[in-house]
């Protein structure tokens, strides 16, 4: 085939296009679509291959951002760069416009997305160690997730022309109903964002909610779930668990003890002295317990009253329940070794003979 024959052909003129016009969209949508993916997976493998041995934050958002770059994306590109050599129609050439656009902010929400996820997940690696306080996080990655797409859906209708301010205004009454509507479900959202945010309790928490204890085993967007000491788990809405009084029993770095001991009336002075010692000493003998204080208190109605206190330097029940009764046992050894006797109530009692009946009359 000759030159001009090529020449004649390639200026032929197809759906208003030379067909060398069309050949050169062909070739720029094919390399571009070709280049972009294999470029993402290159650059992806390369930054995989450096934050595996030292994770850098830089690094680690570049190689997040390349992972949220989507093909539909990248199709959109070498559809916009092959139609700068045609000429199009202008609905079509607006239709193309239009369906790019919305493209583009799609993947603008992909990116803002991955980038709330990877601050999230720094925040996550500074505050937190191993998977405590992952379900607060999520509920934030949650929230913020969706703020991002409702910034970006507003961001592309004002860019289509919609103005957004009216629209707002005119969904207002609308919205007004719909939040009283969902006012429970949207009341129980906030609230799963401010434990997120304040972080009251972790999961392994143990709480007092008025009247419910348990250990957190799961927040959620609703609802916390406890699971109590005796088996059963317990659901409460998120609102309910802000609006009570919680007592977080895991964030206590030691837990208070008081010892309260009576001892019989009968003991001997020299021994009553020495009572305090004794407390002190096995109170000190146990490993991670702080002692505060131990004294001959007062007189009781069958006793002598000591009392002492200490701190078990440790927030588990379970160590300071097996502190305690180390140091109950240890002192009930050193009391019968000594020859200190514990009191315990007693009652006694007179025994009274009825009048004699009077004599009778003579």
């Amino acid at each position: 085939m000759s030159l001009e024959v090529l020449k004649e052909l390639g200026d032929a003129t197809y759906y208003g296009n030379e067909l060398r016009a069309w050949g050169e969209a062909f070739v720029t949508f094919g390399l571009w679509f070709t280049v972009l993916p294999l470029a993402r997976a290159t650059i992806g493998r390369r930054l995989a291959k450096r934050t595996a041995d030292r994770p850098v934050n830089f690094l680690l958002l570049l190689r997040a951002l390349i992972d949220a770059t989507t093909r539909v994306f990248m199709f959109a590109i070498a559809i916009y760069l092959a139609l700068r050599w045609l000429k199009i129609p202008p609905r079509a050439e607006k239709l193309v416009d239009t369906s790019i656009l919305v493209v583009t902010w799609w993947q603008v929400g992909h990116w803002l997305s991955a980038l709330v996820q990877h601050l999230i997940e720094v925040r996550r690696g500074r505050e937190f160690a191993g998977t405590e306080g992952a379900a607060s996080l999520n509920i934030l990655r949650f929230v913020a997730v969706m703020i991002v797409w409702i910034i970006a859906v507003l961001m592309l209708l004002t860019n289509l022309g919609v103005k957004v301010g009216p629209l707002i205004a005119g969904l207002g009454i609308g919205g007004v109903a719909i939040a009283l509507a969902l006012q429970n479900l949207l009341g129980d959202l906030f609230a799963s964002l401010s434990i997120a945010l304040d972080k009251p309790f972790r999961v392994g928490d143990f709480l007092a909610i008025g009247e419910e204890r348990g250990t957190v085993e799961q927040i959620g967007i609703k609802s916390t779930r406890l699971r109590s000491v005796t088996g059963e788990q317990i659901v409460m809405s998120n609102g309910d668990v802000l609006k009570s009084r919680v007592r977080n029993y895991g964030l206590i770095p030691e837990r208070r003890a008081e010892l309260q001991l009576r001892i019989a009336y009968e003991t001997p002075r020299k021994l009553i002295a020495e009572v305090p010692k004794m407390i002190e000493a096995a109170i000190r003998a146990e490993n991670k317990v702080r002692f505060e204080r131990a004294h001959f208190a007062r007189y009781g109605d069958y006793a002598f009253i000591f009392e002492a206190v200490y701190y078990v330097q440790d927030s588990e029940l379970q160590a300071f329940m097996d502190a305690q009764q180390s140091i109950n046992l240890r002192l009930l050894d050193e009391f019968s070794r000594r020859g200190v006797t514990l009191a315990y109530p007693t009652s006694r009692s007179m025994a009274i003979q009825p009048p004699a009946p009077p004599e009778a009359a003579s």
